[in-house]
């Protein structure tokens, strides 16, 4: 199994970095492997590109929460999941989705060295509620949903365009998306860049536009969309489908789909992290004479030994029977909980022989024994 990323030590921060430092540590990182000053370092590209997958998740206080309690799989999920994945990851979004401090930089938004460019659209974000039962919890689990959303138009491919026609680029920046200012000032002339006013910074004006989109690119629609869940998830655990959200104007970044598990209750367990906690309720006899009880399991049934003499309150332990760890570390266990029934009522016959048995010296504990229950019954509560 891969070694999991360290999102604070890409960035070179402690764990209790304030949010000014995290984005002073990105900067940096960022500046020392950009790609305007490491062409054809693919070495150097897959550092950028894990340092903006570390900010993603570092500069966001829910996201930072839920990544320092489950790591990775916390915010990532598996397989696809997290706001930016180093599989399929494109530069191009890194500078759409973090552009403010790239134009701090004085880098452009291109992969290159081209400054300026067309910015990139993002569509808005879904949220759902994925509602789950043990064994799905258990196993993981791919569901199939049918969302609507803002989808791609399906006459212009999401161009905004007229069939037949293309956007073209913007005459005023010469497609840049962005245009020089001069203005004087008490130190000579200074120049600044500022998004074009003819095309709002795109690059491109549509002038033929799309009927069915009005030149938007998206429509509203229904689209099937498939979730693949990791196996170990908790209730109130936040899972980012990347790029599965609403699709965005003119062939933009589509948003993504923040999911919330939600498991159904269990009528034979109680979760306990990793761990599988079931009641066992024993007769008087059973919990003194010892048996051979069969309880339940995730996938079936199991058989345990009952000793005689059992305690209530003793606690049997089916080894690694419990659910997979969302981070990969093994399995829990299933925690046998020993109950003992005493009946409400008897009849005339049970009351005779709870009455003779009463008369027993072994029925009655003993001082050792009273020290005993008391020291575990103290040790619960400590």
């Amino acid at each position: 199994m891969a070694e999991e990323k360290d999102y604070y030590k890409i960035l070179g921060v402690e764990k209790t970095a304030s949010a000014d430092e995290i984005k002073r540590a990105y900067k940096k990182v960022a500046i020392k492997y950009h790609p305007d000053r490491n062409p054809g370092n693919k070495e150097a590209e897959e550092k950028f590109k894990e340092a903006a997958e570390a900010y993603e998740v570092l500069r966001d206080p829910e996201k930072r929460q839920r990544y320092d309690q489950f790591g990775a799989a916390g915010v990532n999920g598996a397989g696809g999941f997290g706001g930016f994945g180093a599989g399929g990851m494109d530069i191009n979004d890194i500078f759409s989705h973090f552009g403010d401090i790239f134009g701090d930089m004085g880098f452009g938004f291109g992969g290159g060295s081209r400054r300026g460019g067309r910015p990139k659209f993002r569509g808005g974000d879904l949220r759902m509620k994925i509602r789950l039962n043990l064994q799905e919890v258990a196993s993981g689990v791919t569901k199939k949903f049918k969302v609507h959303k803002n989808v791609t138009c399906p006459e212009c491919q999401g161009s905004g365009c007229e069939k037949g026609h293309d956007p073209e680029t913007c005459p005023n920046c010469n497609g840049t998306g962005y245009v020089l200012r001069s203005q004087r000032s008490m130190f000579g002339m200074m120049q600044s860049q500022e998004p074009c006013p003819n095309c709002h910074g795109e690059g491109v004006i549509v002038k033929h536009k799309c009927a069915h989109c009005h030149g938007e690119g998206i429509i509203e629609g229904d689209e099937i969309v498939e979730i693949t869940i990791p196996a170990g998830v908790e209730s109130g655990m936040v899972l980012n489908v990347r790029g599965k959200g609403h699709a965005a104007r003119r062939g933009g970044v589509p948003g993504d789909i923040q999911v919330l598990i939600d498991e159904e209750p269990n009528k034979d367990f109680i979760r306990d992290g990793s761990d599988l906690i079931y009641n066992l309720l024993l007769t008087v006899p059973q919990a003194c004479l010892g048996d051979s009880v069969e309880i339940p399991t995730i996938d079936g049934k199991a058989r345990i030994k009952i000793t005689p003499g059992t305690q209530p309150g003793t606690a049997l332990r089916l080894r690694g029977k419990g659910l997979p760890d969302v981070n990969g570390y093994g399995k829990g266990d299933i925690v046998v909980n020993i109950s003992i029934y005493i009946p409400e009522t008897l009849n005339s016959q049970d009351r005779k022989a709870m009455e003779q048995l009463a008369q027993s010296d072994h029925i009655r504990p003993d001082q050792k024994v009273k020290e005993s229950i008391f020291r575990k019954f103290r040790n619960y509560f400590s």
